[in-house]
């Protein structure tokens, strides 16, 4: 419920529901739902998951493994309702206004609440299309530059963030984060160095670390209001 709302109200606005009311209800029932969740985490009932490949072993899983995943939600739906309300859509771009920043907030929450290293990357990058077409036809100034500039760091920072990943993955054998974590240790000390290199300027790429920041305050300053506060606010903290 939490990380598929979003992405179904965005559904339902795509096919004609009224696109602020729609946003809105489902971003205040997020918001419940999150802070039931915050308070809630350790229970088993937010524990997901549905085989999706046998090999290697994809399973789109959801849970809160520590309390950070619970933190980083509670976020996500605070500031999706915030950034819901906080402006009003040009004329005729209601569909794509507010069903983009209900597809940037689920796919925050995917990431947040994955327990699978794919699909914790997957819904990071979903995240991105709808950043891209947002600023491209909906953002101030030098909008269709700031789009591609975001659009080509983060991807190519996405990119390398994906071979660590993979490669991490590969040598633990699993994609399950806390199995992952168990395995950790029989990495041998060279590999760790290399997957930490590729993981740092990834995740530093998408976090807008020196000397990789050079596209967030365009982006930023081009963005409409939801753009800029979902993904400064939010998606960020996925670096």
């Amino acid at each position: 419920l939490l990380v598929f709302l979003p992405i179904a109200a965005f559904i339902a606005i795509l096919f004609g529901a009224p696109s602020r009311l729609t946003a809105i209800a489902a971003s205040a029932l997020n918001l419940a739902l999150g802070i039931y969740a915050a308070f809630s985490w350790k229970c088993t009932c937010w524990t997901f998951s549905v085989p999706v490949l046998e090999k290697p072993a994809l399973n789109l899983a959801f849970g809160f493994t520590d309390g950070m995943s619970a933190i980083m939600v509670l976020l996500s739906v605070i500031v999706t309702l915030a950034a819901v309300l906080s402006g009003k859509a040009p004329e005729g771009k209601e569909k794509l206004y507010y069903g983009s920043s209900l597809l940037i907030s689920g796919g925050a929450l995917g990431a947040f609440a994955a327990t699978d290293l794919f699909f914790f990357f997957a819904f990071h990058e979903l995240a991105l299309i709808p950043t891209f077409l947002m600023i491209g036809m909906l953002g101030r100034g030098d909008r269709r530059e700031a789009a591609w500039k975001i659009t080509i760091y983060l991807g190519l920072g996405s990119i390398v963030l994906l071979a660590g990943l993979v490669w991490l993955a590969n040598l633990t054998g699993t994609y399950d984060m806390v199995k992952m974590v168990a395995a950790a240790g029989s990495i041998d000390p060279a590999s760790q160095k290399s997957i930490a290199a590729l993981l740092i300027v990834g995740f530093g790429t998408l976090v807008s670390l020196f000397p990789f920041h050079s596209w967030a305050a365009p982006a930023y300053a081009s963005a409409p209001a939801p753009v800029a506060m979902l993904h400064a606010g939010v998606l960020q903290k996925f670096g």
